[in-house]
C-alpha cells in the first residue's frame, strides 16, 4: 500500500522542479504564443496581454511570498533544493530575458505588423497641428479634471502608489531656481489607448482598411500637458514608473467574528501591501530611481528597466477592434441536442447522464437547468457553490428568485476566491437580502468544488438532480475555459453531495462517502489507492496506464507516488497546462513517465483522471489539482464517470487528442524546459483545440 512514510524515499531535491520556475517556463509559453508568427495578429497580441497579466500576479502573489520568507529570515530550502533567495535569484535570471525579447517583439513586428493594416500606435509629434488641438481640448475636458498632481517635499510625505498603477516622475522648477519631485497617477478608469480618430470624430468608429485608426498612449498624452497641472513652473523632466505591490490576503479566520466583515477590511488592507517590484522606464535618471527606491523600501533587485511602453497587459482592448480578419474565426458553442427538445429536464436526466463540454457545447443549459428549478413549483430546494461567478451573473439572479418564489435555496458563496473577493461579497448581500440562507465556508478551508443539487417533489417521491462540474459558474469564462460538467440522478452521488452540503452548512463529520472523492476528508488517501490499484494491475497483467489531465501538479506525495507506479512499469501521461513539479523521463526514477502541455486558443481548465484499471476503465472528474492547497486545504470532489458511454467520450476525445497533439503542445524535459511536440516527417498534424471544435460542429449528435 502506498503511504507518504514509503514514499519519502524520493523525497530529493533533483526529483522536484522550484514550483516558481516551472511556473516561468508555462509563461514562456504563453509568451511563445505571443511570438508565434502563424497566429493573427489581434490574436498574438492577446497572448502579450495574457503573458504580461500572468506575470502582474505571479509578482503580487508568489515572488511577493518569497520576499515575506526572506524577511521572516527564512533561509531554509524547499523540497527541491532552493531557498527563497536562490529561487528568487533563478526567477529574475529567467524573466528578465523573456521581457526583452517581448518588448523587442513588440516594436520590431507587432507595431509594423499594426502599422500595415492602418492601425497606428503613434507619438504625439508624429500627428499633425489639427489633431493636436483635438486632443488637448479633450485633455481638458475628459482627462485634467481626473489628475491630481502629488508634491514630494518636508511639508508633504511621498504619496501613496497603488498596486499596479501607471505614474509619471516628474521633476519642476519654481521660478528661483528650487526643484521638486512630483507624481501624477495616470488614471486606471481611462482607456490607456486613446482612439485619436474617434476623439474627433466620436461617431466614426468602424474600422476596415479603408479607415485609419490612429492610437496615442494616454500617458502621452498627459506628460505633452503637464504645465498644466504645474502653472507658473517649469516641467524639467518626467520619467514613467509603475509599481506591483504584495497582494496575498493573510487571513486568520479562527479570529474573525464575521468572516464577511472581516474579508471587507482585509481587502481594503491589500492595497497597502509591500512594493515587491518597480517597473522604469530605460531612460529615467538614477536620482529618480533611487528616489522612488529610498521611498518605496524596495532595493536595487525589486527593480525592472523597460525599454517600451509599462503595463503591456492593457494592451487587450485592441482586441476588441471590429477586425476579424486579424482574428481567429469565431467559434459557437452548439447546443446539444438532448436539450433541443420539448422533453424537460428532469425527464431528460431520469433516463442518462449528461455531460457538457465547454466551450465547445453551450453553457446555456446548466443556466437553464438553475432557471426552470427556480421556476418551477415542484422543485422544493437547491443548494449551490459559487466561487468565480462574474459580475452580472443570471445563475444568481435565478437563485434570488427562487427565494422569493419560497423555495429553500441555500448556497455557498467563497468570499477567499483570490481577486473575486469583492464581487461574491456584493452577491452575497444581494443573497441574503432575497432570504438565500448564504454560509461563507469552514474556517480554515477555501471551498472549491463545484456543486449545484436541486431536489423535487414527485409523484413517486421526493428526487435529486445533480450538477457537478471542473470550473465555475460563470457564462462568461464558460467560453474560453475548457470545462466538463455533469447533470446525474445517480442516487448514491446524489446522497454524497447531499451530506457534503451537511459538511458545508452545518455540523458534519462524514468520514467516508458512496462514490465521491472529498477533500481534504479522503481524497489524498482514496487516489493513493486507485494508483496502488495500478500498480498491483500492473504486475498481474502488464498493462497499466494512468492520463491524469490537470492544471498544476505540486504534491510532493502524489507526485511520489507516480515514481513508484513508474518505477513498477506503469505508463503514465500526464497533461499539466501549468506548474508541473515532477521530473520526467529519467531512468530509474520516472522513464515511464511523460509530461506534456497544450496552450492554445482556449485555457486548458478541466481536471480529468483515467485509471485502466485491467480494462475496467474508471474516469474521475473535478475540481482540484493535485496540489497541497486543493488535497489539504481546500473543500474539493472528485466525481466518478459510470456512464461507459461518456467515459470512452472522455477517453476517445478529450485525453487520446490530447495525447495526438503535435501543434500545441509542449513535451516537458528531465532539465526542467519544454520543447515543442512537432510532427515528424509526415505526420499529420494535430491540434487538439481545433480537432474538437471541428468534432462538436460535425458530429452527428451535434
Amino acid at each position: 500500500m502506498l503511504k507518504k512514510e514509503n514514499l519519502k524515499k524520493y523525497f530529493k531535491p533533483n526529483n522536484f522542479f522550484n514550483r516558481d520556475l516551472n511556473w516561468v517556463e508555462f509563461n514562456r509559453k504563453v509568451l511563445d504564443e505571443a511570438l508565434n508568427q502563424e497566429l493573427p495578429l489581434l490574436e498574438r497580441i492577446k497572448f502579450i496581454s495574457i503573458f504580461f497579466s500572468n506575470l502582474d500576479e505571479f509578482y503580487m502573489i508568489r515572488v511577493s511570498g518569497l520576499k515575506e520568507q526572506l524577511r521572516a529570515d527564512i533561509s531554509e530550502p524547499a523540497i527541491d533544493g532552493l531557498t527563497p533567495l536562490q529561487a528568487l535569484s533563478a526567477i529574475e535570471k529567467e524573466i528578465k530575458p523573456m521581457l526583452k525579447k517581448v518588448y523587442k517583439n513588440w516594436e520590431e513586428v507587432v507595431t509594423p505588423e499594426l502599422d500595415k493594416e492602418n492601425i497606428s500606435i503613434t507619438q504625439l509629434d508624429k500627428i499633425s497641428k489639427s489633431e493636436k488641438k483635438h486632443l488637448r481640448d479633450y485633455f481638458n475636458k475628459e482627462i485634467y479634471p481626473v489628475l491630481t498632481p502629488l508634491a514630494f517635499d518636508p511639508g508633504r510625505p511621498f504619496p501613496y502608489i497603488s498596486n499596479l498603477s501607471l505614474s509619471l516622475a516628474i521633476l519642476v522648477k519654481k521660478k528661483n531656481g528650487e526643484k521638486h519631485f512630483a507624481r501624477v497617477k495616470i488614471p486606471g478608469i481611462l482607456p490607456r489607448l486613446l482612439n485619436v480618430d474617434e476623439i474627433i470624430q466620436p461617431r466614426r468608429k468602424k474600422i476596415n482598411a479603408n479607415v485609419e485608426a490612429k492610437f496615442i498612449w494616454l500617458e502621452d498624452l498627459i506628460e505633452d500637458n503637464l504645465e498644466t497641472l504645474f502653472p507658473g513652473m517649469e516641467v524639467v523632466e518626467a520619467y514613467r514608473f509603475r509599481i506591483t505591490r504584495n497582494t496575498d490576503l493573510e487571513i486568520q479566520e479562527d479570529e474573525a467574528d464575521d468572516l464577511l466583515e472581516f474579508i471587507e477590511e482585509n481587502i481594503k488592507q491589500r492595497k497597502f501591501g509591500s512594493v515587491v517590484r518597480l517597473e522604469v522606464e530605460k531612460n529615467m535618471p538614477q536620482y529618480m530611481v533611487d528616489t522612488l527606491t529610498e521611498n518605496l523600501e524596495i532595493n536595487k533587485y525589486d527593480i525592472h528597466t523597460i525599454d517600451g511602453p509599462l503595463g503591456l497587459s492593457k494592451i487587450i482592448s485592441l482586441y476588441d477592434l471590429p477586425c476579424p480578419q486579424l482574428k481567429e474565426k469565431p467559434y459557437h458553442a452548439v447546443m446539444t441536442p438532448l436539450f433541443d427538445e420539448e422533453e424537460s429536464f428532469y425527464s431528460i436526466l431520469k433516463k442518462q447522464d449528461v455531460l457538457l463540454h465547454h466551450p465547445y457545447e453551450s453553457f446555456v443549459p446548466v443556466i437553464d437547468f438553475i432557471k426552470n428549478a427556480a421556476q418551477d413549483p415542484d422543485v422544493l430546494a437547491i443548494k449551490q457553490t459559487l466561487y468565480r461567478v462574474g459580475p452580472d451573473s443570471p445563475i444568481v439572479k435565478y437563485l434570488i428568485e427562487a427565494a422569493e418564489r419560497q423555495k429553500q435555496v441555500a448556497v455557498l458563496v467563497e468570499l477567499k476566491a483570490r481577486f473575486d473577493e469583492e464581487n461574491n461579497i456584493f452577491w452575497a448581500k444581494e443573497l441574503e437580502k432575497a432570504g438565500v440562507h448564504v454560509v461563507y465556508g469552514l474556517v480554515g478551508l477555501k471551498t472549491h468544488s463545484k456543486m449545484t443539487l436541486v431536489v423535487r417533489k414527485e409523484q413517486e417521491g421526493v428526487k435529486r438532480y445533480v450538477h457537478l462540474s471542473t470550473g465555475n459558474y460563470n457564462p462568461t469564462t464558460a467560453k474560453f475555459y475548457t470545462d466538463l460538467g455533469l447533470f446525474t440522478t445517480d442516487e448514491k452521488i446524489c446522497a454524497d453531495v447531499s451530506e457534503v452540503f451537511n459538511y458545508l452548512t452545518g455540523y458534519s463529520e462524514q468520514s467516508d462517502y458512496r462514490k465521491l472523492l472529498v477533500a481534504p476528508i479522503n481524497m489524498r488517501a482514496k487516489f493513493l489507492e486507485l494508483v496502488n490499484r495500478e500498480i498491483e494491475c500492473h504486475k498481474r497483467h502488464n498493462n497499466g496506464h494512468l492520463i491524469f489531465k490537470m492544471n498544476s501538479l505540486v504534491d510532493p506525495v502524489l507526485i511520489a507516488s507516480f515514481y513508484e507506479a513508474s518505477h513498477a512499469g506503469v505508463k503514465i501521461d500526464l497533461i499539466v497546462r501549468g506548474v508541473c513539479c515532477l521530473v520526467p523521463q529519467v531512468p530509474g526514477l520516472s522513464e515511464n513517465i511523460k509530461v506534456r502541455s497544450i496552450v492554445g486558443r482556449f485555457l486548458e481548465h478541466s481536471r480529468a483522471y483515467y485509471f485502466h484499471n485491467n480494462g475496467r476503465e474508471e474516469i474521475y472528474l473535478g475540481s482540484a489539482d493535485l496540489m497541497q492547497r486543493n488535497l489539504d486545504r481546500r473543500v474539493e470532489i472528485f466525481f466518478p464517470v459510470d456512464s461507459k458511454e461518456i467515459r470512452d467520450r472522455i477517453k476517445s476525445t478529450i485525453l487520446d487528442y490530447a495525447l495526438k497533439d503535435n501543434v500545441k503542445s509542449s513535451i516537458l524535459l528531465p532539465t526542467g524546459k519544454y520543447i515543442s511536440n512537432n510532427p515528424v516527417f509526415d505526420e499529420e498534424k494535430i491540434n487538439l483545440q481545433e480537432w474538437l471544435m471541428n468534432h462538436y460542429l460535425t458530429s452527428d449528435k451535434h
